[in-house]
């Protein structure tokens, strides 16, 4: 799927994507990021799979994306997108959010 190799091009990158993780991921962040509502723009994956029912919708959207969980969990969605070739559109952006939204 266009997914598994456009993510696929994420592990070429390496070290980039950790180091993309922490730029993007403040210190403060995961205490706001708990009490606040999940978002496909500010939530990073990470956060996402804490929540079972999250981490739910999320696999049922994009299945494939249990194979860089490691690579990718301290970046959003949105972010991730960009590298994915189009496997994650705005139309997928916003299935997830509406998903995200149905859980709170």
């Amino acid at each position: 799927m266009k997914l598994t190799a456009a993510l696929a091009g994420l592990a070429l990158l390496g070290l980039a994507a950790p180091a993309l993780a922490q730029e993007a991921t403040p210190a403060s962040a995961p205490a706001a990021e708990a009490s606040a509502k999940l978002s496909v723009e500010t939530t990073t994956i990470g956060e996402i799979l804490k929540n079972e029912k999250a981490k739910a919708a999320l696999e049922k959207q994009l299945p494939e994306i249990t194979a860089y969980y490691d690579q990718i969990s301290g970046m959003t969605l949105a972010q991730v997108a960009p590298m994915s070739q189009g496997a994650i559109d705005d139309a997928k952006l916003k299935a997830i959010q509406a998903d995200f939204d149905a859980i709170q």
